[in-house]
């Protein structure tokens, strides 16, 4: 059967790995994971009693933006986080935040249409684009710059731009100043903006801004997968301009019908479960420390600062430029998964790798020590 030439996108590398590792612990080995961003806890426990109590009632199709207590939640929390105070018929729930995106680029381009974003960064960004016809156009970023864009850096041919503050891999946070800068520049250029917003929550100091704090021309998404620990219950959301809603709506209804209802019951409860969020934040600065204390000492040198999320991104160019097979070694001789920079930077990537600190405490101390014996060995050889 043909295929479209459009469907031929790279793969998701860290999935790769994630299976990579899955088969190593079917065959008996203990795998630490480094490698996926995703939280070890449960979904809050008010939204798992939640959802349990509303499993005796129907649980069918919600009307195709979300269920209406939970957008009004969301502009809620847009009150306390930002001191925002948003229509809430501006916030549509979405199955991830990966769903926000296909409606995103679904409604703002045209097949063939540019679409701008900061490398390294989230890999799927250019996977959906050429999946939906458009060409993605990767801006080099600068460690000097925390891996973020800057307003000169934003080329004048292009209709989009997708920013990311926590960033995914490096998790360094674009200020309120930035982000007025860039959104300011872009619209100027007269291109779109989306804000990805996905690890708001996860702060270690810096702070976090939404674009919508400086702009309500923009497109933002986030997700309760990372702060609220809900990766696998699939439920995000997307706050759009008021001449955006019914186009977006028309969108949803025809590719979702409407989210999850049964995510959608328990992230209405899990907004009122913030002390157990940031219990778990608590638990991610411990990780965080450990990452900065042990890294560095084993070779891990040259590392983005971690503002925010649960990442540390490290240039390894002194130690390989095969970022693939490094990770594929780290794995295979010390049990611990990690993520090889080619899946945020397809230049530069082969020098760099991720490495997750979303995991238990525990492991991570764990995870750190077999690599510190990996590395050790690894110099006893060279």
């Amino acid at each position: 059967m043909r295929q479209s030439r459009r469907g031929q996108v790279d793969p998701f590398i860290v999935m790769d790995v994630m299976e990579s590792a899955r088969r190593a612990e079917a065959a008996g080995r203990h795998i630490i994971h480094m490698e996926v961003g995703q939280p070890a806890t449960p979904a809050p426990e008010g939204a798992r009693r939640a959802l349990a109590a509303a499993l005796d009632q129907p649980l069918g199709y919600t009307v195709a933006l979300g269920l209406p207590a939970l957008r009004e939640g969301i502009a809620g929390l847009y009150r306390r986080w930002y001191g925002l105070d948003l229509n809430p018929a501006r916030v549509m729930i979405t199955p991830g935040s990966s769903g926000g995106f296909i409606l995103a680029f679904a409604a703002l381009f045209d097949a063939g249409d540019r679409v701008a974003l900061g490398e390294p960064g989230y890999p799927s960004y250019r996977q959906i684009l050429r999946a939906m016809s458009l060409d993605p156009v990767g801006i080099p970023t600068r460690p000097e710059d925390r891996y973020q864009p800057r307003p000169g850096d934003l080329p004048d041919d292009v209709q989009g731009l997708i920013l990311a503050s926590p960033g995914n891999p490096s998790g360094t946070v674009l200020r309120r100043d930035e982000l007025a800068a860039l959104t300011a520049r872009a619209a100027d250029l007269g291109i779109n903006v989306i804000s990805d917003e996905i690890y708001h929550g996860l702060d270690y100091g810096a702070g976090f801004h939404s674009a919508l704090e400086v702009t309500d021309d923009v497109v933002v998404i986030n997700s309760f997968s990372k702060y609220f620990s809900m990766t696998g219950w699939r439920v995000g959301w997307i706050v759009v301009p008021d001449a955006m809603i019914r186009t977006v709506e028309r969108i949803a209804q025809n590719m979702f019908i409407c989210p999850p209802h049964a995510s959608q019951v328990a992230a209405l409860a899990a907004l009122d479960c913030i002390a157990e969020a940031e219990a778990n934040l608590a638990v991610y600065a411990e990780n965080r420390r450990l990452m900065l204390e042990r890294l560095p000492a084993m070779g891990f040198d040259r590392i983005a600062p971690p503002e925010g999320a649960f990442y540390i991104y490290a240039d390894v160019s002194a130690l390989t430029d095969d970022s693939l097979s490094f990770a594929a070694e780290i794995l295979e001789k010390a049990g611990v998964a990690v993520t090889p920079g080619l899946d945020f930077d397809p230049r530069r990537g082969a020098r760099t790798l991720r490495f997750s600190y979303a995991g238990s405490t525990a492991d991570i101390a764990l995870g750190l020590d077999r690599l510190a014996g990996f590395m050790a060995a690894r110099r006893a050889r060279s």
